[in-house]
């Protein structure tokens, strides 16, 4: 199973540039199998790791940062990742041309 952990935080006013390289300095106890950042407006930073393991697992997580740093606390989330369903009206079988 992939689990997607989802870790935002929103900087002091104009510490956004701060707050995305100390996000990106940040390291992992282990080696997720993907790992991406991102910001937004606001001077916030969203980071989101995807790990092969059961939804409960205990995973490594990125810390709070200094309070000088950020307005409030760090929002996380957990996801598991679920297929996707066939396409309407897509062939389901070989076809012959």
């Amino acid at each position: 199973m992939t689990v997607a952990l989802m870790w935002e935080a929103r900087a002091v006013a104009g510490r956004g540039a701060e707050l995305l390289a100390w996000a990106r300095a940040q390291e992992l106890a282990g080696q997720p199998l993907r790992r991406e950042t991102f910001r937004a407006p606001q001077d916030r930073v969203l980071v989101i790791t995807w790990w092969d393991a059961e939804y409960d697992a205990v995973l490594p997580e990125l810390p709070e940062p200094g309070g000088e740093l950020v307005t409030r606390a760090v929002h996380r989330w957990r996801f598991e990742a679920v297929a996707e369903p066939p396409t309407a009206g897509a062939p389901t079988g070989p076809t012959s041309r």
